[in-house]
């Protein structure tokens, strides 16, 4: 049988790319989940500087953080990310805090929005291998849950066509670890999800590949270090089962339940109240 080359985009992240047989397949859109705190956003300014550092065109959106926040960030680890966007290897789209005479900010948090201000980035940098990164998709349905699906196929629908790899990162609820909208997980071609964990008194971070197509990856969920200067490294596998850090089954349920219901009560669009 003949074997099938797959191109792979290392992640930057020490320890983790053996993970995944070496890197994300090119043109994959990758969800990227967890609460808050657990390294989501590390892990993608990680994966923004192994592109500029290959080479590829580089965008980054950030919703939840200014501009200024995802270039200090970078600096702690020795990310160099003024240099990338002086150089044109990089742009960041600031739908945040950006003012309103930047060409690079996002003036209203609407999928469509986000897909001409990605592409429009895109003609800017260039042709050539594309990685993006969208921190966070909750940000364009907090307000309408039900819409997740529906907003994260259109992205990846349109964006797919540019020669994007992408890492969409999406909040999960602190309480119950569920996701904001049950939709970005169904349309993503992998899978990475974050956790975070009080054991014997210190906080753990952890990290496993709950789906990765085309990729015979890892399922052990493995722990993770964060330290400024360095960044973000798989450390070694983990004795614990995601079991033993989660709510008990029955009080998840409940919650479950409940999320839904808030769901089911909003109108979806094109639908009367």
């Amino acid at each position: 049988m003949k074997r099938v080359y797959i191109e792979r985009l290392p992640t930057g992240v020490e320890g983790f790319d053996p993970l995944i047989q070496g890197g994300i397949p090119r043109g994959f859109f990758v969800a990227v989940v967890g609460e808050p705190g657990t390294g989501k956003t590390i892990f993608s300014i990680h994966f923004i500087a192994r592109g500029i550092r290959d080479g590829d065109k580089n965008i980054y959106v950030t919703t939840e953080e200014s501009k200024e926040s995802i270039i200090r960030q970078a600096a702690m680890f020795g990310f160099d990310f003024e240099k990338a966007i002086e150089e044109k290897k990089l742009v960041i789209i600031d739908a945040l805090m950006g003012p309103k005479d930047d060409p690079w900010s996002l003036t209203e948090l609407t999928p469509e929005h986000l897909v001409n201000k990605i592409i429009e980035a895109k003609r800017y940098l260039g042709y050539g291998r594309a990685r993006l990164v969208i921190d966070s998709m909750s940000a364009f349905w907090l307000d309408k849950p039900a819409m997740a699906r529906k907003y994260s196929y259109y992205v990846k629908r349109i964006l797919y066509r540019w020669d994007f790899t992408a890492l969409l990162t999406s909040q999960y609820a602190v309480t119950t670890s569920l996701g904001f909208g049950f939709g970005i997980e169904h349309v993503a071609d992998g899978i990475i999800r974050f956790r975070k964990s009080i054991i014997r008194g210190e906080l753990k971070r952890y990290v496993i590949i709950e789906k990765m197509r085309q990729t015979e990856h890892s399922l052990r969920m493995h722990e993770i270090e964060i330290k400024d200067g360095k960044g973000m490294k798989v450390v070694a596998p983990t004795q614990y089962r995601k079991e033993d850090t989660a709510l008990p089954p029955s009080v998840t349920a409940r919650m479950i339940a409940a999320e839904l219901q808030k769901i089911l009560e909003i109108p979806d669009e094109g639908t009367e109240a």
